[in-house]
């Protein structure tokens, strides 16, 4: 491989994981409704196998989507006791950087009462980080709320988006000397949709009125916090981490054109449009392709994860190159793929970075790529089933096992990071 086909000096390589998907043990509005729909999902699951639907390579896993243990987080992948195990294996397997959030149910249980146990645990997680090597990016909100948050409205409220700011100064106080990069929202067009408009997620509510103030809210909170950690240190790198999709227009007939432009206007440049002068840089997760032929979702599917996701990686270039308009600095925060059998992730992550290389040469200013997920975690709606882990998880020992794909993105990281 020659020299034009490597990365930029300074390149950041790693993966990301979410405190609730991970660490077990949380308490949040989340964890309440895993126990509450947890019977039903199991229900669904069963409903659907009658027609054949799961693979024996999905049912054979603990749990699976027959179980209802799968749809309850509880120990998750039993993170929080074991961080420095898990990144000491980041650390072996190339990583100079890692995506983490952090659990605002543990830091502030109650409104205005912070938990300094919870607090000096993150510091020492951080820490832990430093000390691997791995730059620490920190999302300050990755979805679950403290009981207190979702009583007085979620994000519906105007209050919690003030109570979000108090929260951030508190954390960017408690770990200003270790963290320079904070995302303060994970993927908010994400959490209305599914929380206020569609209504498969808490609280869930199918309310075009409450989805709209929330996306408000979410955007105000964000810009509210973007000073705020500003004013306590004027180098802080702060973005967001905003999924994408890349509407693809079929051959380019006039009435794809005008669908895609509508999506493009509302899906992925929306809330970046109005928060503009207030990021640093921006986190892209991309997973997914959107082909658009007189309607939407006219994909090929010629390859899928477990999940049936499409996998695309192509269309990674595209969602990059599109936000060229903004001149920020990209990070890729999340890009991944369900794949219990490890069959498609080396090529999934080699044709991703691929896509990565070629929208830097044509002028996307992308400085880091981090695969989605370092562990296999709880996969919020759908349980623990899906495995989309660089470490293979074994739920019932918490066992951890390198997958053959890790080692492939080692490789890759190896081979295209320039020599000193």
């Amino acid at each position: 491989m020659n020299s034009m086909e490597q990365f930029p000096k300074g390149f950041l390589w790693g993966a990301a994981t979410a405190a609730h998907q991970v660490e077990g043990g949380n308490q949040n509005d989340w964890s309440e409704w895993e126990k509450e729909t947890a019977g039903l999902s199991a229900k669904k699951a069963n409903e659907i196998n009658t027609g054949m639907r799961w693979p024996h390579f999905i049912l054979k896993n603990y749990p699976n989507p027959l179980q209802e243990e799968n749809y309850i987080s509880g120990r998750a992948s039993s993170h929080y006791p074991r961080y420095k195990e898990d990144f000491k294996t980041a650390k072996s397997l190339g990583h100079n950087a890692h995506r983490l959030s952090l659990e605002w149910s543990r830091i502030e249980p109650q409104k205005g009462i912070f938990n300094s146990t919870a607090i000096a645990h993150y510091k020492d997680v951080i820490k832990s980080l430093r000390k691997n090597g791995l730059e620490p990016f920190v999302t300050i909100w990755h979805w679950p709320l403290p009981f207190w948050v979702r009583d007085q409205g979620g994000w519906t409220s105007s209050k919690t988006r003030e109570d979000f700011v108090r929260f951030t100064k508190k954390v960017a106080e408690a770990f200003k000397d270790d963290v320079r990069f904070w995302i303060t929202l994970n993927e908010p067009e994400i959490y209305a949709t599914n929380g206020y408009l569609k209504g498969v997620w808490p609280p869930q509510e199918r309310n075009p009125f409450s989805y709209l103030a929330s996306l408000h809210n979410l955007i105000k909170a964000h810009k509210l916090s973007f000073s705020a950690l500003k004013k306590i240190n004027a180098g802080f790198q702060i973005g967001i981490a905003k999924n994408n999709i890349y509407f693809e227009a079929y051959q380019n007939k006039p009435i794809n054109l005008l669908l895609k432009k509508a999506a493009d206007w509302w899906w992925n440049f929306y809330i970046l449009d109005r928060i503009a002068d207030s990021m640093d840089f921006i986190g892209l997760n991309y997973y997914f392709h959107n082909r658009i032929n007189s309607g939407f979702n006219k994909n090929e599917n010629k390859l899928v994860s477990d999940m049936g996701w499409e996998l695309y990686p192509d269309g990674l270039y595209y969602v990059l190159t599109d936000l060229k308009k903004y001149g920020k600095p990209i990070y890729v925060t999340e890009n991944g793929l369900a794949d219990a059998e490890d069959k498609n992730r080396e090529w999934f992550i080699g044709e991703s970075l691929s896509a990565v290389r070629r929208a830097q040469k044509d002028g996307a200013d992308v400085r880091g790529y981090f695969y989605w997920s370092l562990l296999d975690n709880f996969e919020w709606d759908k349980g623990f089933w899906p495995r989309f882990g660089l470490i293979a998880v074994n739920y019932k020992t918490m066992k951890r096992t390198v997958r053959k794909s890790a080692l492939a993105y080692k490789k890759l990281i190896k081979q295209w990071t320039p020599k000193d």
